[in-house]
């Protein structure tokens, strides 16, 4: 069997060892003659992996007690529809911080169901090299809440800080981010939000899941007009089982918690592993005549790393080459082209360093 190095931005790399056990236990777990695909999703057996999943989560996180976490479906995009409808029942206006393209999106969304949705500062006229600083934060008069994305994932732009989330008039109103290509990647004060929402298919497992952290004070702010299964407090009650939750994606991330924990030793570890292979990689663009990166350097992303070659023509043959010596994924988003190398959690410093390798290589030869 040849295993390659995967660079995809998601579906992304998942860990060797949580693949191996998941191939382990996919025809009889532990013993009960069935699949996890083949549980109910109602059995003490599944409920058991679903239980685990949530404490190993709230550990890696230090998720405090006053929050709701909860395993659902529809992906990262169904929260641009679930949050205003979860947050705006007390009235007022979300707001926005636009980064990029899906930050962009959570606020199309939002103006599609519901009409205006300030933005309270955006990098576009930067061409989204840089995040808009504190200073640059105005919410409007009525904002009831302040929506962010982290970690964008398509341009490679990162914020180095949390936004504070306060209106005109001092009150502080929650802060809702989208944490995707981010989340466990590092240590997160997870106090400081009053919603994070994450799709499964960069950091915690395959698609098909949604992690939604979730204040409990936020429960009952939802409009009467919300579709119910959107429904955080609905969902909480339920332990994320309205209906039949993605029950294999649940049971993977809670293999990749476990891997967080046990394997790499938490997510301080992580932290560092992660800082690491970002490091070289952007030492090796720097230091090169024929790469480069457009982000600001406090911005700069290290899950999403986009780079573009000073010339164009060669990047057919640098992906085609890069293929072939299995480096996998690097192409960059079609919205913005060039080159991107998606360093997430799974992805091990070897692969890195074999993608620097041959980036020299390629361009001793064709630079």
């Amino acid at each position: 069997m040849t295993r390659h190095y995967n660079f995809c931005a998601g579906p992304a790399a998942l860990p060797e060892a949580v693949l191996a056990r998941a191939r382990d236990e996919l025809l009889d777990y532990r013993g009960h003659g069935l699949s996890v695909m083949e549980m109910s999703h109602r059995s003490p057996e599944y409920l058991a992996i679903a239980e685990r999943a949530e404490r190993d989560l709230r550990e890696l996180l230090a998720i405090p007690d006053n929050y709701r976490v909860l395993f659902t479906q529809g992906g990262a995009t169904l929260q641009f529809a679930a949050v205003p409808y979860n947050l705006l029942g007390l009235g007022g206006r979300p707001n926005f911080l636009h980064t990029g393209i899906w930050g962009k999106k959570a606020m199309v969304e939002a103006r599609h169901l519901f009409g205006d949705a300030p933005v309270a500062a955006t990098s576009e006229a930067g061409g989204h090299a840089a995040v808009p600083r504190q200073s640059d934060i105005a919410l409007s008069e009525d904002a009831a809440y302040l929506h962010y994305t982290a970690n964008e994932t398509i341009g490679g732009l990162e914020f180095d800080y949390i936004p504070e989330a306060v209106r005109p008039d001092g009150r502080e109103v929650p802060l809702v981010c989208d944490l995707s290509s981010s989340i466990l990647s590092g240590p997160l004060d997870v106090s400081r939000f009053g919603v994070i929402y994450a799709g499964a298919q960069k950091n915690i497992g395959p698609a098909g899941l949604v992690v939604v952290i979730v204040r409990e004070d936020l429960l009952d702010r939802a409009r009467a007009d919300m579709p119910s299964l959107l429904g955080y407090r609905t969902l909480a009650e339920a332990g994320s089982m309205v209906n039949t939750p993605a029950t294999y994606s649940w049971y993977l991330a809670g293999l990749v918690f476990q891997w967080l924990k046990d394997d790499i030793g938490g997510l301080a570890a992580m932290d560092a592993i992660n800082g690491r292979k970002a490091e070289k990689l952007y030492a090796a663009i720097d230091g090169s005549g024929l790469y480069s990166n457009p982000i600001a350097r406090r911005n700069r992303s290290r899950m999403n790393i986009p780079f573009v070659l000073a010339d164009e023509r060669l990047d057919k043959p640098f992906l085609e080459e890069a293929t072939a010596a299995g480096l996998l994924n690097l192409k960059g988003h079609r919205s913005v082209g060039g080159m991107r190398a998606s360093l997430y959690n799974a992805v091990p410093e070897a692969a890195v360093d074999a993608l620097i390798e041959f980036m020299a290589d390629f361009e001793q030869r064709r630079g």
